[in-house]
């Protein structure tokens, strides 16, 4: 063995220890190094400037709460995170929103109104405050809050495009802002259709009606106002016709994006870039001419949902429900599965 450090500066005993260790590593299997070098390393996903080293379970929530289906994400402009998630049967506590510092480390929970029920989350700010837009599938409801929780108004069922005739017919999944401060609600696990509403609450328009046709959507499940080329358009995840969907702001049919979606869920974007997190089992991002440029962490087809966590494979998705980048580099996926699971995609 050649040391490069000067024999002075190591003792006898370090250097029989090193001895010992290069003895040891030399008697291993070829194949047993290889395997523990392995399990020693995070997984890498995509290629050249889309590549993410994977950090599974990065947010773990306090010891007195257990994750349900982790649903929803935001991150305000402090860089605080927001999980949005249904609570498990066994948690002690009942809080579904819980917050973090931007390193991951636990600040504070609230909302146990949303148990059972936290789906979509998005933030926004609105003269100079920020206020966070929760659709809840439980009580069917759309609530919009302060980043602390408290109750700026609710939305059940709207009467005034008398496409409903019973509560049952509407579940909100997702919200979306237009830049004149209307929102934009996905009707994805009720009756699907999308529709517009003032900043305070009050109905204004039905934008797209359920159908697989250009302009009809089915499971309208999140949506996003796609400004990127300065003509904001609305973009919809419309997942169960296995695309994307973008309409002008009055829900005129515009075009579709087919290419590597199964069932998108969300989307978000990010210095020119699009994010479609898909619940059969990959991240897709997709450059400004809404081209797939990397496909992450591709588990397809996935079984696991109810799997045990130890049969989860590291790098592969088992069903993302929503994906965000949380500053300009690194991106954070929350997946639909029982006991849920949070990954920083950290990139290299």
């Amino acid at each position: 063995m050649l040391y490069t450090v000067a024999m002075g500066t190591l003792s006898r005993r370090a250097l029989l220890q090193a001895a010992g260790a290069a003895a040891a590593a030399a008697a291993t299997p070829a194949f047993a190094r290889t395997e523990n070098l392995r399990l020693t390393r995070r997984p890498v996903l995509g290629v050249d400037e889309h590549s993410y080293e994977v950090f599974h379970d990065w947010l773990t929530p306090p010891a007195n709460l257990m994750w349900g289906d982790t649903h929803g994400l935001a991150v305000d402009r402090q860089g605080r995170i927001y999980v949005a998630h249904t609570v498990h049967p066994s948690s002690v506590s009942s809080d579904a929103v819980v917050v973090y510092d931007p390193e991951g480390k636990f600040i504070t929970s609230w909302g146990a109104e949303f148990r059972g029920g936290a789906h979509g989350l998005d933030i926004r700010q609105e003269a100079g405050e920020e206020f966070l837009y929760h659709c809840d599938i439980n009580r069917r409801l759309v609530v919009k809050t302060t980043l602390d929780g408290k109750i700026v108004w609710q939305k059940g069922m709207p009467s005034e495009p008398g496409v409903y005739t019973d509560p049952s017919q509407w579940c909100p999944t997702n919200v979306a802002f237009a830049p004149d401060g209307d929102i934009f609600v996905g009707d994805g696990y009720g009756s699907s259709y999308v529709h517009r509403y003032s900043i305070d609450g009050k109905y204004k328009a039905l934008i797209a009606k359920p159908g697989s046709e250009p302009g009809q959507v089915r499971e309208p499940h999140g949506l996003w106002v796609d400004s990127r080329d300065g003509d904001p358009k609305l973009v919809v995840a419309d997942r169960a016709n296995h695309r994307l969907q973008y309409f002008t702001l009055d829900g005129k049919h515009l075009s579709f994006v087919t290419e590597n979606m199964r069932r998108p869920c969300h989307i978000h974007f990010n210095h020119g870039l699009m994010l479609v997190p898909d619940l059969d089992s990959v991240v897709t991002i997709l450059d400004s001419k809404n081209k797939p440029v990397a496909s992450l962490g591709d588990g397809y087809p996935s079984n696991l949902r109810g799997a045990p966590r130890d049969k989860f494979i590291p790098g592969k998705f088992v069903h993302p429900h929503a994906a965000i980048w949380i500053n300009p580099r690194n991106i954070l996926v929350v997946e639909w599965v029982p006991i849920g699971r949070v990954t920083l995609l950290k990139r290299v």
